[in-house]
């Protein structure tokens, strides 16, 4: 049997005719009509706001934190449970991250926590100079309360939509209302560029500064002169050439990923201990990973039984996100809660997603978790639950 992978790339023909294009004309740099093709797609798709095409998701938050200013001593918000991504580039612009934990209505930011902690800076002056906020596995934060705290106290908002290209908050795409997001096209998002990212702004003129700083910040003069630190993170014509064919099949992508979602949740609807990621009522959950929370006494086996029973089958599967709070590498850090993002992680298991995984590969990741449900709930009956996980992989 092949391997089952958690979200693999999905290609089709018109990416292969974009990036032979780029090959027959020789343009394979950091300039091309791939790359203003797709920024001008992506523009469409978000309304006409300017975009820029960069080497990675991680660049673009770099740079739109560059843009709002901060650094040095500055302290900057971020839900902590994401990808260390999301914060890393808090560090590179010296600054502090703040990390604020989730709500279990959409395991996002949560925004009661978020208004609790402005209101508490706010009286001690130290306000954040800006807020990450992350669309987790595909489903929009709460952006209504979360901006309306933020705008309070007019600290800005980034919105790390690294995972939730194609999610919907009320009716529209994610990253259209704050001053800054960005998207990544790693080679496991819903659709990818092999790497890359994209940052979008409200402003030309921050776009056009991000372009400049994206190609090492090199003035337009003859000779090479640079008046600024820059970085090389623009995105190769090769690559965009890539985006331009899978941004035509985005709706695809994304209704593949949401019926994944829908027949795990048909097919563990009679299992005890499975609860799915909650969908919120307000928007659009892509559901670029399918993942559930476990009960480990009423389901019978462990999380780490069922990874492993998974794993045995060669079907990769992964706890959620560590919180960023918990990581060693971020242990100074402030932090607001963090009790329900630590319960996710301990709880939390993310299941094959790929939107070209077919309805046979899926069937064996039912299977098992199916067959472990079995095997504990037997070996629970003929003298409890210890045994449960020999059971379960026999």
């Amino acid at each position: 049997m092949s391997r089952i992978y958690l979200s693999a790339p999905h290609l089709g023909t018109n990416e292969e005719r974009f990036v032979q294009e780029a090959f027959s004309t020789n343009w394979v740099s950091t300039v091309g009509p791939n790359i203003e093709a797709f920024e001008r797609s992506f523009s469409e798709l978000m309304g006409g706001l300017p975009c820029v095409a960069l080497s990675s998701g991680t660049a673009a938050i770099h740079l739109g934190l560059k843009l709002l200013g901060v650094g040095a001593d500055d302290d900057v918000i971020c839900s902590t449970l994401t990808f260390a991504a999301s914060a890393n580039p808090i560090v590179y612009q010296n600054a502090r991250p703040v990390f604020v934990d989730s709500d279990r209505a959409s395991w996002n930011l949560d925004p009661d926590l978020l208004a609790e902690t402005l209101e508490q800076r706010a009286r001690r002056g130290k306000l954040p100079k800006a807020v990450v906020v992350v669309h987790l596995y595909g489903q929009s934060a709460d952006l209504d309360r979360i901006e309306a705290a933020c705008q309070r106290y007019d600290v800005p908002i980034l919105e790390d939509a690294a995972e939730a290209l194609g999610t919907h908050y009320h009716g529209e795409q994610v990253g259209k209302r704050a001053p800054l997001s960005m998207f990544s096209f790693n080679g496991n998002k819903i659709i990818t560029t092999s790497g890359g990212g994209m940052l979008v702004t409200r402003e030309r003129a921050w776009a056009d500064k991000a372009r400049f700083w994206s190609t090492q910040s090199r003035e337009p003069v003859a000779w090479y002169e640079h008046r600024d630190i820059g970085f090389n993170y623009r995105m190769s014509n090769v690559l965009a050439g890539i985006g331009r064919g899978q941004l035509e099949v985005l709706e695809e992508r994304v209704a593949a990923r949401r019926a994944n979602a829908f027949r795990y949740r048909e097919a563990f609807a009679d299992l005890a201990g499975i609860e799915l990621m909650p969908q919120a009522p307000y928007g659009r959950h892509t559901n670029w990973l399918s993942v559930f929370l476990l009960d480990e006494v009423a389901f019978g086996a462990t999380r780490d039984d069922l990874l492993s029973a998974l794993a045995a089958e060669d079907i990769e599967a992964r706890p959620v996100w560590k919180p960023l709070h918990a990581q060693p590498v971020f242990a100074s850090c402030e932090r607001v809660g963090g009790g329900v993002a630590e319960d996710l992680f301990a709880r939390g298991i993310c299941l094959p997603s790929s939107s070209n995984m077919t309805a046979e590969e899926q069937s064996r990741v039912i299977e098992v978790v199916r067959r472990v449900a079995r095997n504990a709930r037997s070996a629970s009956s003929v003298g409890g639950t210890e045994g449960a996980w020999t059971a379960s992989v026999s």
